[in-house]
């Protein structure tokens, strides 16, 4: 008798698991909704928040969040004018194996192209500099030639840069500042002078001698000075100088030290701004300078983005990432203190896009109770971030797309739920008559 009745209860347990088994296993899950979450922000940037993908056989959905800097860029206004170094040292080869010239000139043509691609509102012209092969002329304005005036023709301009001859025998920066300041209109416009060189200067207009004294460290100084106080924004690049060590011969001061006298230093230029480089970031600062030219700084800075998710999907779906952040970091797992994951993006800048992407997966010990309920994918979005006029700004959406789990009758034995209210019932009468048996047994014995 009592092994009739371990195997009822035996049966009866298997066939409660089997009915639980069974929720999961058929249990179909669908898409209700699939709005895309915007976020709207700048003059045309957005965040976006959308279902992607759906395998909805495996239970599970594929999300993306995703921000872009689509402002527009505002073209460069105004008037440019290069002063390139076109002494002999120019020719040297660097230790990439190139000849500077190639490196300095050819990025300065591509700047050139960039800058006037489709923008009517800016002006190029170019000088070049060293001192005349003609020494009587040294240490007059003669050391620097026009090379182009001030023209929206890039072709033209990249033209006269090939033809530049590079044969001077020193350095009289302050003749090519002097020559590009006379390029430039009255006109109160934008205004850069932007220098690439390979020497330091050792010759001035009318210096005293010798090469590099303080009279030459001192005009040539005075000159970058004079062209930040009358608005100009100058820009200084140099590079090719092996040892800075080295002190010429006549004077007591070393290269180093003359360049930090005339220029200053990376950190405080003497004016504008200032690329002391090697030769191997010849072309990779000359695209920074184009950078900083190019447009109005764009950028949004201190972007978080933060996901919120209901409670009910976090204790019901597993999460995982599909894609990690391409920019920026993002919560490893989901932050239980408030059911969220936090994105941080120091700067996005214009063009740029940032994604991520997470998958949802159906758990299979699902609490049953949020079968037939319509269920959000997050609660909502917060968007924090640091505009182009450094303002800081907060936006929000709760747009998200939701889910639905359905149990069809068919997630039950196929013998339908009529049949198993009848083995039930016929289980439990089983039971108690089973259990009655052993009372009226053991009363007998008694």
């Amino acid at each position: 008798m009592k092994k009739r009745i371990f195997l009822t209860v035996f049966l009866l347990i298997i066939l409660i698991a089997n009915i639980s088994f069974a929720s999961y296993s058929t249990v179909t899950m669908s898409v209700v909704e699939e709005p895309i979450c915007t976020i709207n922000f700048g003059e045309n940037s957005k965040f976006e928040k959308k279902l992607i993908s759906k395998d909805l056989n495996n239970k599970e959905v594929t999300l993306q969040l995703q921000v872009t800097n689509e402002e527009i860029a505002n073209k460069l206004s105004g008037e440019v004018v290069l002063v390139l170094d076109n002494s002999n040292s120019m020719t040297n080869q660097t230790s990439t194996g190139e000849i500077r010239k190639t490196l300095v000139f050819n990025s300065a043509k591509t700047l050139v192209t960039n800058l006037l691609k489709d923008n009517n509102n800016l002006k190029v012209g170019i000088v070049s500099f060293s001192t005349n092969s003609d020494i009587t002329k040294e240490g007059s304005i003669d050391d620097a030639s026009i090379v182009s005036n001030l023209s929206t023709d890039a072709t033209n301009i990249s033209n006269a840069i090939d033809n530049i001859i590079t044969d001077g025998a020193r350095t009289d920066l302050e003749s090519g500042l002097i020559l590009a300041d006379s390029l430039f209109t009255s006109e109160k416009n934008n205004k850069y002078l932007i220098v690439l060189t390979d020497g330091v200067p050792n010759v001035a207009i009318n210096y005293d001698k010798p090469y590099y004294s303080d009279d030459v460290i001192a005009k040539t100084k005075s000159k970058l000075q004079g062209l930040a106080s009358k608005g100009i924004n100058t820009i200084t690049m140099l590079t090719g100088i092996d040892d800075e060590s080295t002190i010429p011969t006549g004077i007591t001061k070393s290269f180093g030290q003359i360049i930090n006298e005339v220029f200053g230093t990376n950190e405080n230029p003497t004016a504008g701004s200032f690329y002391y480089i090697t030769d191997d970031k010849i072309e990779s600062t000359i695209n920074t300078i184009y950078n900083s030219l190019s447009s109005t700084n764009k950028s949004f800075r201190d972007i978080t983005i933060v996901d919120y998710f209901p409670k009910e999907i976090i204790d019901n779906f597993d999460f995982s990432y599909v894609q990690n952040a391409n920019i920026g970091t993002i919560s490893a797992t989901v932050d239980k203190t408030n059911n969220s994951i936090t994105w941080t993006i120091p700067e996005l800048k214009v063009g740029e896009t940032a994604t991520v992407q997470y998958k949802l997966k159906l758990k299979e010990n699902f609490d049953s109770s949020i079968i037939d309920k319509i269920l959000n994918t997050n609660q909502k979005v917060d968007l924090n971030y640091t505009d182009y006029n450094n303002s800081k700004q907060s936006k929000t959406s709760d747009v998200t797309p939701k889910l639905k789990l359905a149990e069809p009758p068919a997630v039950l034995p196929k013998t339908g739920l009529a049949t198993i209210i009848i083995l039930g019932s016929a289980l439990l009468l089983i039971i108690g008559f089973s259990l009655s048996k052993i009372l009226i047994i053991n009363n007998k014995m008694k």
